[in-house]
């Protein structure tokens, strides 16, 4: 008697744990254990989950480029939702939460914040990549659907910018964040750039081509 295959719960795993952080969360404000400043609490751990997601998005391609690994691709865009995830719970924290969705408030004080003018610019470069995110959107788009999504690295400088900017004096997590952003960014480009040599040493030189005498 064949032993039926058990499912593959490897998916549902990750899932389960990317939403760990924001049950946490809930499970903090239910029990008024957020400390004095419950709404500053909210605002830094979204938005640290929301980098952390991004970086290990980031970070699949360059996982596979260096150590040959394939298992985490099947989980990048899933991460990728999360890190959006996040950065639109952060996002509603600030309007929400502290600006009381005050259209007034808003107006008086964004302007006035470059950190908030950074990390909004951060969450709009990244709706178009969560809502192409699908495999028939990456099906119809083609060749720019890549093109596209090359959009998750200024919106990741922006959001560690932004991250930097508000914390002002103790920056060795934003610090730390951005020279792990830079570590992945610069293994894509050695890849490029090899690949790129590869392709030219293919092509043979004008002057070299075989004689093609009958």
């Amino acid at each position: 008697m064949k032993i039926p295959a058990l499912p593959d719960l490897t998916k549902p795993m990750v899932f389960f744990l990317g939403l760990m952080p924001f049950a946490l969360m809930v499970v903090d404000a239910l029990n008024d254990s957020l400390g004095p400043e419950p709404i500053e609490t909210l605002q830094f751990r979204t938005g640290d989950w929301a980098l952390r997601f991004l970086l290990a998005t980031l970070a699949c391609t360059p996982l596979k480029l260096l150590l040959h690994w394939n298992a985490q691709m099947r989980f990048r865009r899933m991460l990728g939702l999360f890190a959006f995830f996040y950065a639109s719970v952060h996002c509603l924290v600030y309007l929400a939460l502290d600006l009381s969705l005050s259209w007034q408030q808003i107006v008086d004080e964004v302007p006035q914040s470059p950190h908030v003018i950074i990390g909004l610019v951060a969450f709009v470069l990244l709706v178009p990549l969560a809502l192409t995110s699908t495999q028939s959107m990456a099906r119809r788009l083609g060749r720019r659907w890549k093109k596209l999504h090359w959009l998750i690295y200024p919106a990741g400088c922006l959001g560690i910018l932004h991250f930097f900017l508000l914390v002002k004096t103790d920056i060795r997590e934003p610090l730390f964040y951005g020279s792990l952003l830079s570590l992945l960014f610069g293994i894509r480009i050695a890849h490029w750039i090899r690949q790129r040599r590869r392709t030219d040493r293919s092509i043979p030189a004008s002057g070299s081509l075989p004689s093609t005498r009958p």
